[in-house]
């Protein structure tokens, strides 16, 4: 499942404001962890409680910056966390264009802000029902939290490479929708076109039939009549 960048950056935020952190995460790459120099924290003690959206903006190695593209490459292809091993435009290159080649390979992928779709593409993907249908829920955490045009921008700078796949990601997904849409409509053009050869054929089968029927009634009354 992939969210619109800025929503899914102040969701974090507040998880951590509240007390979450990954500390538990080994973030393996090719083998091994991180080495603290190449992936500092940005707080000291056992949590970020607390913290303001300028201070979770302004650390440069916060793991919420472009996240969903980090989560979705192959970290290997750029050394994993080790920023030294290229220069960082070509890293960045690297990194989206992995996260876009392996986002096209999912036989499945849903979008937060699409629950219907995302539920349809599911059931028609995997052939099954959910007993319910999905909620779309408009209001959040991320959309009560409330930000200036000015605070958005250094939001979507900061995740400048998880804007460019969420506008990769959405155009994928809708055109995955509509083909699923014409599939299913020509499926069921066919279903209906063949429910009606059936039933042609049916009445065809029921006339002669019908017709004998006549036949031997009229047959059978001549010859009472002659009888009598």
């Amino acid at each position: 499942m992939l969210r619109d960048p800025v929503s899914r950056y102040l969701s974090e935020w507040k998880h951590v404001q509240r007390g979450a952190t990954w500390k538990t995460s080994l973030h393996m790459c090719d083998g091994r962890s991180p080495t603290p120099d190449e992936l500092p924290t940005c707080y000291e003690g056992d949590d970020w409680s607390g913290v303001s959206l300028q201070e979770f903006m302004d650390c440069s190695y916060n793991l919420a910056n472009n996240r969903q593209v980090r989560m979705l490459a192959d970290l290997s292809l750029v050394g994993c966390y080790n920023l030294t091993f290229m220069n960082e435009s070509e890293r960045n290159m690297i990194l989206l264009q992995s996260a876009k080649n392996n986002l096209k390979n999912m036989a499945f992928f849903g979008l937060t802000e699409f629950q219907r779709k995302t539920q349809y593409l599911f059931e028609r993907t995997f052939n099954l029902k959910f007993i319910s249908p999905f909620t779309q829920f408009n209001v959040t955490r991320a959309s009560n939290v409330d930000i200036g045009e000015d605070v958005r921008q250094r939001i979507e700078e900061l995740n400048f490479l998880d804007m460019q796949l969420y506008e990769y990601a959405k155009d994928l997904f809708l055109q995955r929708f509509q083909y699923s849409k014409q599939e299913e409509h020509q499926k069921n053009r066919l279903k209906r076109r063949e429910e009606r050869r059936l039933l042609r054929e049916q009445r065809a089968h029921q006339w002669p039939r019908e017709e004998a029927a006549e036949v031997a009634i009229t047959e059978d009354y001549n010859s009472q009549v002659a009888r009598w």
